[in-house]
């Protein structure tokens, strides 16, 4: 009867321990989270006519609240990638070359991604876009 006793203690005790937690959680803030889109942006800018190749490698990161805004940023993914492969190419050897025009430019970056994700879910869902890494040649 001890034995019985004391397995049932032993098993109600993570029980307590989980619902514990779950109330815990329920108060809590969203989670905060940066998602990285890798692989980094490599390409050509500044495609005006002259011989000489332009380059940059951007690496970029998005900042998100809520699983839910994860994985919708994961789950579009590719659209994501589409919109800043274009805006990069767009861009010429002025708004690549100072601390301003980059600064323009990663707020057009946001508003590009936030626009792919307000019109595939009905909501912005990024809250900012931070380059983490950001070189050109």
């Amino acid at each position: 009867m001890k034995a019985w006793i004391m397995l049932m203690v032993a098993l109600s005790l993570p029980m307590a321990v989980m619902a514990e937690e779950a109330k815990e959680g329920e108060g809590a803030a969203p989670k905060v989270s940066y998602i990285s889109l890798s692989p980094p942006f490599v390409g050509n800018y500044g495609l005006d006519g002259t011989p000489k190749l332009k380059v940059y490698k951007a690496d970029v990161a998005v900042r998100v609240t809520g699983d839910a805004a994860a994985q919708a940023v994961k789950a579009n993914e590719p659209l994501i990638r589409n919109q800043l492969v274009a805006l990069f190419a767009q861009q010429t050897v002025d708004s690549m070359s100072n601390v301003e025009a980059k600064e323009k430019m990663r707020q057009e970056a946001l508003k590009q991604v936030q626009q792919v994700l307000t019109d595939e879910t009905g909501k912005p869902q990024v809250e900012d876009l931070l380059f983490n890494n950001l070189i050109v040649q």
